[in-house]
């Protein structure tokens, strides 16, 4: 913790400089690491003064027991175990990206209609989750089905660290379940993927060439009322090199939904260019990972019995209605406990 005190000291430093302002860019970049690792420093200096003054009162107690004393020890404890784990939890999100905005993508995968209403289904369960934290949850894109659930979307997830929690949701989740859509009521398996990219800030240099995308606009498929039905305000760019599509109808306005679609690129440009770095043969948005069999993260098992099952961490949880209304942390904090020590994203 010390040497993030001495970078705070720093920045505050070259804050009182006459020139910080020159380049406001700059500054607002300098305001935003300062403030990311006060972030850190205030909450363990309190949970340390916490730490301090229930020493000192076991000891105190220790040496004149005092029942009134020893109610309010017990009573602090559990608080001060509570915090510690929750600091615990954060030291996983040492990611370069880890503190940053997340945009997240769902794919249905093969099946039709039973996996379209599954991609729908974890569209709402993420939005629930993001209730639970406090984020801010925009729909920048929206895929409706033929007959039921959705095709695709993407929602951008405005939080601290939003993208370092939801990096445990990327891959693909499994439903099992007695189909609605089956008169004969028999049980269907149903796919869907996630993808998660971080958002990328103006700060991060990402080179487009103009020349490399593919434009195309056309109606919003929506709810919008008139508006939808007489205007191509959606926009979808293609970029040709990367064969990277990202498209948003969130706006009625044709150029704010042109600059959304453009900040999805930048971010899944910014993810791909991390994969080739790590060396990953695949860029995430061209994997060649089979949306299906032996290849999901988690199962969420509705009949004959209620399980969820993350198949990385083994955690296993029954509440599959809870699941589904976005408690998903023991999920998140599972796998951030087993991998995101190692940087595994």
């Amino acid at each position: 913790m010390e040497h993030r005190e001495r970078r705070v000291e720093e920045l505050e430093a070259r804050m009182t400089e006459p020139q910080f302002w020159d380049d406001p860019d700059a500054a607002r970049g300098v305001i935003a690491e300062s403030n990311r690792l006060k972030s850190w420093i205030e909450p363990w200096k309190k949970l340390e003064t916490k730490a301090e003054e229930l020493l000192e009162l076991a000891q105190l107690l220790r040496e004149d027991p005092d029942p009134e004393l020893e109610r309010e020890w017990r009573r602090e404890l559990p608080r001060l175990e509570e915090g510690v784990a929750d600091f615990e939890l954060r030291t996983m999100l040492q990611g370069e990206d880890d503190h940053r905005n997340a945009i997240l993508t769902i794919h249905a995968g093969a099946g039709g209609t039973e996996s379209q209403d599954w991609a729908e289904m974890l569209l709402r369960m993420y939005r629930r989750w993001a209730e639970r934290r406090g984020y801010d949850v925009t729909l920048l894109d929206l895929q409706p089905g033929e007959e039921a659930g959705i095709k695709g979307a993407s929602v951008e997830i405005l939080g601290e660290s939003a993208f370092g929690f939801l990096k445990a949701e990327k891959g693909v989740h499994r439903l099992v379940r007695i189909s609605p859509f089956d008169s004969q009521a028999r049980r269907h398996t149903s796919f869907a993927s996630v993808f998660v990219y971080p958002e990328v800030d103006e700060d991060v240099e990402i080179e487009i060439d103009e020349s490399d995308l593919r434009v195309d606009t056309f109606r919003a498929s929506g709810a919008g009322g008139q508006h939808v039905n007489k205007t191509d305000s959606a926009i979808r760019i293609t970029h040709k090199p990367s064969g990277i599509v990202v498209s948003c109808q969130q706006e009625r306005s044709q150029h704010k939904n042109r600059s959304t679609a453009m900040k999805m690129l930048k971010a899944a440009l910014y993810q791909q260019a991390l994969d080739e770095k790590e060396k990953e043969r695949e860029a995430l948005e061209a994997t060649k990972t089979e949306i299906g069999w032996g290849n999901q993260i988690r199962s969420y098992v509705f009949q004959p019995y209620t399980m969820v099952n993350d198949h990385r961490t083994e955690l296993k949880i029954s509440d599959v209605d809870g699941v589904m209304e976005g408690d998903l942390d023991p999920f998140i904090h599972a796998y951030l406990k087993q991998f995101g020590a190692q940087g595994v994203a």
